[in-house]
């Protein structure tokens, strides 16, 4: 019974510390930000103080929070080391990060997205479908999308059943993950129109009309990075 307790609080553990990592996402906390103390977070996810100060822990060790004595818990990065193996966000400056990554993508989504529309299956089809489905619905009420932004991503490289692709996956989270940082979300309505015309090309099993639609998509999110960057240059 004891052992089952144990289970039971570590998966309300491991709950809760993606669920004050979400809402650091949905409030845009920006690195340097601190997070409300434990009676606010404790108040917010209805859980007790031990289980907050558990799930902070958790996400400390993921290189997200960190306790400063005397002071609070501060955000040190939106990127958990664990979805990002190549270490790509230890680049200080994060737009060029942004565009390398741009440019990145564009040699490689098209192409899995024409492999996807190949090989995908109709469980891949649905979950895609209903992926792009979450993401528009998020985007109108104006809720964050990034988790399911970067779950239809993801659900793109998996359609395409090439294991090397699947290798790559999480270089394309951290450029999603990056890139709604950079932008604030700013593709909404361009977001919504490409991610449709790509599931339903994939859905029809169009290899080239996929791979038009995600060069579209990708060439959007490029072009969006490539102003800022210019804007930031001065």
């Amino acid at each position: 019974m004891n052992n089952l307790s144990n289970i039971k609080s570590k998966l309300l553990t491991e709950q809760v510390q993606e669920q004050i990592y979400q809402y650091i996402l949905d409030r845009n906390y920006q690195i340097g930000a601190r997070i409300p103390n434990e009676f606010e977070l404790a108040d917010q996810f209805g859980v007790g103080r031990s289980t907050i100060r558990e799930a902070v822990k958790l996400l400390i060790s993921r290189g997200v929070l960190e306790v400063r004595r005397g002071s609070g818990t501060y955000v040190v990065s939106t990127m958990p080391t664990d979805m990002d193996p190549l270490g790509l966000w230890r680049f200080e400056d994060k737009m060029s990060l942004a565009l390398d990554l741009a440019n990145v993508r564009m040699m490689l989504e098209p192409g899995i997205a024409e492999m996807a529309a190949l090989n995908a299956g109709e469980e891949d089809i649905r979950r895609l479908r209903e992926l792009c489905d979450i993401v528009e619905t998020k985007i109108l009420n104006g809720s964050s999308y990034v988790k399911e932004d970067i779950a239809f991503h993801t659900c793109i490289a998996e359609c395409s059943k090439n294991k090397v692709v699947e290798q790559l996956i999480p270089v394309i989270d951290t450029a999603v993950l990056v890139f709604v940082n950079v932008t604030h979300t700013k593709l909404k309505e361009e977001t919504i129109q490409t991610h449709r015309a790509i599931t339903n090309a994939i859905a029809e099993h169009d290899s080239i009309g996929a791979r038009a639609a995600m060069m579209m998509h990708m060439t959007y999110n490029r072009e969006m990075i490539r102003g800022l960057l210019q804007k930031q240059q001065g």
